[in-house]
């Protein structure tokens, strides 16, 4: 497994990941990757925030999500429901840890 940065996801911006679950495979587009202030002089690395957009009629779970990108690759993203706007609802997946990784 490779671990992950905001560098990674930057130019995914505006594509689509597709999170496999059992009826199949739903659509997130990436509408954000953001760096997150750091508070701690004990991380690793840069902290970031990603924000997702699915056009589902209702929101779904914050839960682990395996998302994949046909370029990226897939992995595990751990994504949470934070609002809903004109064209879908927006969820957000935070990196803090050190060890959090995607499987490429």
């Amino acid at each position: 497994m490779e671990l992950r940065t905001l560098r990674h996801f930057s130019g995914r911006v505006n594509e689509t990941f597709l999170a496999v679950l059992d009826g199949g495979e739903v659509p997130f587009q990436l509408v954000e990757a953001c760096a997150l202030p750091t508070h701690s002089e004990a991380v690793t690395r840069a902290q970031f925030s990603l924000l997702f957009r699915n056009t589902a009629p209702s929101p779904l779970p914050q839960q682990i999500y395996r998302l994949r990108h046909a370029a990226s690759g897939a992995g595990e993203v751990f994504l949470v429901p934070i609002g809903r706007e004109r064209d879908g609802y927006l969820y957000q997946a935070v990196f803090n840890q050190p060890g959090q990784h995607i499987a490429r």
